[in-house]
């Protein structure tokens, strides 16, 4: 297994499969989120069903995390091998003129989604684990004593997206995120060996899914704010 992360392929493949499993979640995530745009009382009963099973709380949220950490160390690991690995006399030449400006700051844009991920924990997770497993409260219900109070889930989305400047942090944080998916979608397709025949469909659902899912979650983050 050593072997593999020691070696320039195997580190991509690994960078690849992390990053394939996170677009996965991504997608994922969105298809919970944008319920809550046409229906708060699905939406809510979605994330009950999310935030409790335990399958999801103590299986498969670990394993998600894993991946998140997993990605963007290899990510570090990947941008620092490269950089040491250039030559003086490759540094003369234009990067620019042969690369994208995206495939040349991968690591600048992953630092600020790193960044911007840290504060939607802050401003999601870190309050449902402590509602959950600090307090003991389990029901998803804004008040446990009132069964009719009605779930938690929604009024909480919909609280985060009344500050201006907070809707503004996450419209560009998923800018960068597609530019982020378009450079990555790509290149995890061909270290994993998808460059064959049907490289021209999967070039075209990366741009689909790169650039329709950040501007769906910026649209979430839109409408909340100005329908609260």
């Amino acid at each position: 297994m050593s072997g593999i992360f020691n070696s320039s392929i195997g580190r991509k493949f690994a960078m690849a499969l992390s990053a394939l499993f996170l677009m996965v979640f991504l997608l994922q995530h969105f298809s919970i989120n944008i319920l809550s745009v046409f229906s708060p009382e699905l939406f809510n009963d979605v994330s009950h069903f999310m935030g409790t099973f335990w399958v999801i709380q103590y299986v498969l949220q670990p394993v998600l995390i894993f991946g998140v950490v997993f990605h963007f160390v290899m990510g570090f690991v990947l941008e620092y091998k490269n950089s040491s690995a250039r030559k003086v006399a490759y540094a003369k030449t234009s990067r620019a003129a042969n690369s994208t400006w995206m495939s040349r700051n991968m690591l600048l844009s992953g630092a600020v989604i790193l960044a911007f991920m840290g504060l939607h924990f802050y401003d999601f997770w870190f309050p449902e684990i402590n509602i959950k497993f600090i307090e003991g409260d389990m029901s998803g219900l804004i008040d446990p004593n009132d069964a009719d109070s009605g779930y938690r889930y929604f009024e909480h989305l919909q609280h985060k997206f009344v500050d201006g400047w907070r809707v503004a942090i996450y419209a560009v944080s998923f800018v960068l995120l597609s530019l982020h998916l378009l450079h990555g979608f790509n290149s995890a397709f061909q270290s994993v060996g998808a460059n064959n025949k049907y490289v021209r469909g999967l070039k075209g659902f990366s741009k689909v899914y790169a650039i329709g899912v950040p501007l769906g979650f910026i649209f979430i983050a839109l409408f909340h704010y100005f329908t609260h």
